[in-house]
């Protein structure tokens, strides 16, 4: 069939979303537009997105650091803010790649296996000498980040414990975005949250940290001798990560990075990584 002329379509869809709550309504409309190949399909996708579906399910990928990747419905949708985990995460590789190198790299909690394909692009050709292993406890998202990392070995388990046993005390830099919202600040996050992503991305305890310290009870296992940690928190949480990473002998830092609201804990295991 003819479509309709998309300004017209914009501006019909805009407003629908803007009915509906969508603060960025402009914006979403113009994606939606640019994403459906006729009229019927476009209504569908925005069908979606005003029964709350969240933007990036509807239109399947979400941007890291510049890079898109696929998100399947009901995985967790990579935030902006994550790029902080990136780009330290890229750092602490490329200074491993510097020492001798190659270097094993894990993307823990790894979702879509969006920071991991974010890390792979940011690190160029070096990415190359890196073997990357990406792990889940949510099926979905394995599936979702195996479509995403189709060179990195995916596996699907909870924390370290998904990992193969040869990896122990052999891991030069793990990136982790582990989940860090106290349990009952759930009910107050946006519908598009708790209603269609994973509890198990979204839920870390009674206050948030509890995955941050078994991430932190098992890191001095798994790292290498001057392994690195790199963990997205909350600003409002960062001592307490810190804390639970120093506690388990790392020497631990806050970073962040303000163009995108993101706050990482850096860690690393004491020692020389092996040249």
């Amino acid at each position: 069939m003819v479509r309709d002329e998309p300004s017209g379509r914009v501006t019909e869809v805009t407003a629908a979303l803007r009915a509906a709550g969508c603060v960025f309504a402009e914006d979403e409309a113009a994606l939606l537009v640019a994403a459906a190949d006729d009229d019927a399909a476009l209504d569908r996708l925005v069908a979606r997105r005003v029964a709350g579906e969240p933007l990036e399910q509807v239109l399947g990928w979400a941007e890291l650091d510049g890079v898109r990747v696929s998100v399947a419905p009901g995985v967790f949708v990579p935030r902006r803010r994550t790029r902080v985990v990136v780009r330290h995460a890229a750092r602490a590789v490329r200074a491993r790649l510097a020492a001798g190198g190659p270097a094993l790299v894990v993307d823990l909690c790894c979702g879509t296996g969006a920071v991991g394909t974010a890390l792979l692009a940011r690190l160029g050709p070096d990415a190359a000498r890196v073997e990357l292993h990406a792990a889940d406890v949510d099926p979905a998202a394995v599936a979702c980040a195996r479509s995403n990392l189709p060179t990195a070995h995916v596996h699907e388990g909870d924390l370290w414990d998904a990992l193969p046993a040869r990896l122990a005390g052999a891991v030069d830099v793990a990136a982790v975005n582990a989940p860090y919202v106290p349990t009952q600040a759930i009910a107050t996050m946006p519908p598009e949250a708790r209603e269609h992503e994973p509890a198990t991305a979204l839920d870390g305890g009674p206050d948030g940290l509890d995955l941050h310290r078994r991430l932190a009870a098992g890191a001095a296992r798994w790292l290498a001798p001057g392994g690195v940690v790199v963990l997205e928190t909350s600003g409002a949480q960062a001592a307490a990560s810190r804390a639970a990473l120093a506690g388990a002998g790392l020497a631990a830092r806050v970073v962040r990075d303000a163009g995108v609201g993101g706050t990482a804990v850096v860690a690393t295991r004491p020692g020389r990584a092996a040249g």
